[in-house]
């Protein structure tokens, strides 16, 4: 059995170079040198713990230095996934590589090595380092490179299809439609993608002035022809571990919805004397449901207008994992004994009830769900209205605040991905009921 004691670790705290040198050293050698005594190699074993801590010791004394390298002192804005990979190129052993990502994107979440705690790990440096962590959030607030090959297109005929999600230019209206309907418009890596996507084509279009975001009609047997907002989660890939830390837990709050709550940052060309974000406020419709991501991203909306028999809840703790944002937002808009009910007991909140109108602005039947969303946008394409957002959100979620809580979470969710209860509540509340 290998030991920590058979290959200590460094002890680092001196210059850059001897501890990338030490640091690159030991980890190559932990990947030499299996650890027997944790599954698959050993990926719980005391050197991989060890190793595990020194990657931390690396990343917390060295994330700016780091950063640097990794985007030519900052000229380049890289995204999560492409600063994992050169990460990996430039420290090897410091984070997995694409081909090791690969590799456990092939096993069921309960089999899987645990490879993606290295990737919170890495993140958690570089987001609670003051310059790196600033300009990784610019970074991923910047368009994609599909919005941008998409642009031309949708300017000219208004429209966007992304497969499970749609954007169209109804007069000044950009409405983004989910339409995941195999899985009830619940969230994965690929719909992440795509909403992100469609945000982006929203914001950048000059001709929309305000975003809606709605579901699409469902073909499920039990919801044939009715209007879902969202199911969370898509627990069965969660499950088959196809949801990914990097390009579905951290890509979708630094992705598409701090875009929605922030805006796009775009580089300035030089027009305007305070140059910013773009900026466009946005509306949730919410039809029959908002269960989990779907009720945690209302949280960023500016307005959100639900039938009056949808309902919100947030199963986190029944899935086993951190509801995203939520834990930072809902205390603020709910109070904290709502949000702990909430998030600790899984509360069903009726849209219709007084707790309901913590979450939404309107509560109206369906026959009305139309007007009233076409309403509430033509209420918020009043032009002071995105001064007075940019003021609000600068204030009560400080930037600086939102990159520390998610610095936080990305190593707390990579823990609950890989801790052995997770699957256990996946068996027991959701995998075998759909069996």
């Amino acid at each position: 059995m290998t030991t920590t004691n058979a290959v200590a670790a460094p002890r680092l705290g001196g210059a850059y170079p001897d501890d990338l040198a030490a640091t690159t050293a030991f980890l190559t050698r932990v990947e030499d040198e299996p650890d027997t005594d944790g599954p698959l190699g050993g990926a719980d074993g005391p050197l991989h713990t060890a190793a595990r801590r020194l990657r931390h010791q690396f990343v917390t004394l060295h994330a700016e230095r780091l950063y640097a390298e990794l985007t030519d002192e900052l000229r380049m804005f890289r995204r999560l996934d492409e600063l994992a990979a050169a990460a990996a190129e430039l420290v090897p052993g410091l984070v997995p590589t694409k081909e090791q990502i690969e590799t456990e994107r092939r096993r069921p979440q309960r089999e899987k090595e645990g490879r993606e705690i290295d990737h919170g790990i890495f993140f958690h440096g570089l987001l609670r380092a003051e310059t790196a962590g600033r300009h990784l959030m610019e970074a991923m607030r910047r368009p994609g490179p599909r919005s941008l090959a998409a642009l031309a297109g949708f300017r000219a005929t208004g429209r966007a299809d992304l497969g499970i999600a749609s954007v169209e230019r109804r007069g000044d209206v950009g409405e983004v439609t989910v339409n995941n309907a195999e899985f009830l418009n619940a969230e994965d890596d690929l719909l992440v993608a795509a909403l992100e996507t469609a945000v982006d084509l929203v914001l950048l279009d000059d001709r929309i002035r305000v975003g809606v975001m709605r579901g699409a009609p469902m073909t499920h047997p039990r919801h044939a022809g009715r209007r879902v907002f969202g199911a969370g989660i898509n627990l069965t890939r969660l499950y088959r571990g196809e949801i990914s830390l990097v390009d579905f837990f951290l890509a979708r709050e630094l992705g598409y919805i701090n875009k929605v709550f922030r805006g796009l940052s775009v580089p300035d060309d030089g027009r305007d004397w305070l140059p910013g974000a773009v900026e466009k406020p946005w509306v949730a419709a919410v039809d029959s449901f908002a269960i989990g991501g779907a009720a945690q991203i209302l949280l960023v909306f500016d307005r959100v207008i639900a039938t009056d028999d949808a309902y919100f809840t947030l199963p986190a703790l029944r899935e086993g994992i951190i509801p995203g944002a939520a834990n930072l937002r809902l205390p603020r808009v709910a109070g904290n004994r709502l949000a702990r009910q909430s998030i600790f007991d899984d509360r069903r909140i009726d849209a219709s009830s007084p707790e309901g109108r913590l979450l939404c602005d309107e509560a109206v039947p369906a026959a009305r769900m139309d007007a009233a969303v076409d309403a509430a946008a033509a209420a918020l394409a009043d032009p002071a209205v995105v001064a007075n957002r940019r003021v609000l959100h600068a204030h009560e979620e400080p930037e600086d605040l939102l990159r520390h809580y998610l610095a936080d979470y990305a190593v707390e969710q990579c823990r609950r991905l890989h801790s052995p209860d997770l699957v256990e509540n996946l068996e027991r509340t959701w995998i075998s009921r759909n069996r």
